[in-house]
C-alpha cells in the first residue's frame, strides 16, 4: 500500500485510502487477554474474596490494576470490530466485537452506530461536549461536561439500552429531544438517530445484548456478595478511563483541523495498550485502516514533512497537512481536559461534513 502518498494528502483534498491487512493473530491474542481480564474481574476476584475473605485483598487490589490498564485495549478491540477490522469475516468480526462489548456491559449496536455517526459528523454541535454553545446556560454546560468526563459517559452507555424497552414512538421522541437539531446538519443528524431508535431489528439486538450483560454482571454481583464494592470499584475505574479518553483527541479542536482530531505522544509500551488511539487524527482520516497500520502512516508523514521542510514549504501549509502531530503527550492532554468547556471557537460553514477517505457511515433506514 502507498502509505507515503496517502499521508501527504492535505487540506480539503480527498486523499487516497491506503490498504492494509488485518493482523488476525495480534487481534486474537489481545482479545484473549481482554476476555481473561474480564474473567478475572467477574469470576476470579469474587471467588478469591469468598474463599479467603479480607486476606484475599492482598492479591485482589493489585489484580485490579492490570484489569483497569487493559480497558483501552478492550475498547480498542471493540472499536476495530465497529470498523470491520477485528476479524476478516463479517460474521466472526461482529460476533467477537459483540462478545467483547457484553464483557464491558456495553450495547454493541448502540456504540457502533454512535461511533460511526461520530466519524461522519465529527465536531458538529451534538458531538462537542467541551464547547459552551452561545445561548446555553453556562452552569449546565459545565455540569454536564464534568459529569460526562468523570464516568458519566460510561454510565450513560450502560443505561441507554433501556430506551429499546420503551414503545418505539416514545423511544424515538426521547432520542430526538436529546440529540437536538442545532447546526447546518442538525436535522440530518436528528433524523438518523431517530431512525436508529425506531429500528425494530436494532431494538431487539439491543435488548438481547443488554439482558445478557445484566445476566453476566448480575451473576458476578451475586458471587461477590458482601464484597460487591470491589466490582463497583473496578467498573467505575474502567468507565472512568473510557469517559476520560472519549473526547480527548477532539478537545479544543476546530472544524478546520485535519480529521478534526489530534495525535499525541505516548511512552514506550503504551501504543499497544492504547491500540494506537494516540494517532487519532490518522484514524479519522483513514478509518478503514486497522490499528496496526497507523504507525506506518505516521512515519510516512514524518518523512514527508522532512522533505517539505527541505523544499521550504511554509509552516502554515505543514499545519494544514496535519504535520505537527504527536506534539503533546497523551496523558498531559488528558489532564488538560480538566480546564473545562470552552467557548464557541470554531467557524461553522462550508466543509461541515467530514470528507476523509474511507469514512464509515451508518446505514440509513
Amino acid at each position: 500500500m502507498d502509505l507515503r502518498a496517502a499521508a501527504s494528502a492535505t487540506g480539503r483534498e480527498r486523499p487516497p485510502a491506503p490498504r492494509a491487512a488485518i493482523d488476525v493473530r495480534a487481534n486474537a491474542a489481545l482479545a484473549t487477554l481482554a476476555m481473561l481480564a474480564a474473567g478475572v474481574q467477574l469470576i476470579a476476584l469474587p471467588c478469591a474474596l469468598c474463599a479467603w475473605g479480607p486476606a484475599a485483598l492482598i492479591a485482589v487490589v493489585p489484580a485490579m490494576v492490570p484489569i483497569v490498564l487493559l480497558t483501552p485495549m478492550h475498547w480498542g478491540l471493540v472499536h476495530e470490530g465497529i470498523h470491520g477490522q477485528l476479524m476478516p469475516g463479517r460474521r466472526l468480526n461482529e460476533w467477537l466485537a459483540r462478545a467483547l462489548c457484553i464483557a464491558l456491559a456495553l450495547p454493541f449496536d448502540t456504540v457502533r452506530f454512535g461511533h460511526l455517526m461520530h466519524h461522519r459528523f465529527t465536531r458538529e454541535p451534538y458531538d462537542r461536549p467541551d464547547v459552551h454553545e452561545t445561548g446555553a446556560p453556562r452552569w449546565r454546560t459545565w455540569l454536564m461536561y464534568y459529569v460526562r468526563l468523570f464516568g458519566g459517559l460510561y454510565v450513560g452507555e450502560l443505561v441507554v439500552p433501556l430506551l429499546a424497552f420503551l414503545p418505539r414512538r416514545l423511544s424515538r421522541t426521547v432520542v430526538l429531544s436529546a440529540v437536538g437539531e442545532e447546526g447546518p446538519v442538525g436535522p440530518e443528524v436528528q433524523r438518523l438517530f431517530g431512525n436508529f431508535a425506531a429500528d425494530p431489528v436494532r431494538r431487539y439486538r439491543t435488548r438481547r445484548d443488554w439482558l445478557l450483560s445484566v445476566a453476566v454482571y448480575g451473576a458476578s454481583l451475586y458471587m461477590y456478595g458482601a464484597w460487591w464494592p470491589v466490582l463497583a470499584a473496578t467498573m467505575y475505574l474502567r468507565g472512568l478511563w473510557l469517559s476520560l479518553a472519549d473526547n480527548l483527541p477532539h478537545y479544543g479542536v476546530g472544524l478546520g483541523e485535519p480529521g478534526r482530531a489530534r495525535n499525541f505522544r505516548v511512552p514506550r509500551g503504551w501504543p499497544l495498550l492504547l491500540m494506537n488511539h494516540h494517532l487519532h487524527q490518522w484514524h479519522h482520516r483513514y478509518p478503514t485502516l486497522p490499528w496496526t497500520a497507523l504507525p506506518a502512516v505516521a512515519r510516512a508523514q514524518s518523512g514527508d514533512v522532512d522533505r517539505q521542510n527541505e523544499r521550504g514549504v511554509t509552516e502554515k501549509a505543514l499545519e494544514s497537512a496535519g504535520a505537527h502531530h504527536a506534539d503533546i503527550p497523551y496523558f498531559r492532554a488528558a489532564l488538560r481536559q480538566l480546564r473545562g468547556p470552552r467557548g464557541v471557537h470554531v467557524q461553522l460553514g462550508v466543509g461541515a461534513h467530514v470528507t476523509d477517505a474511507g469514512s464509515s457511515r451508518p446505514r440509513e433506514q
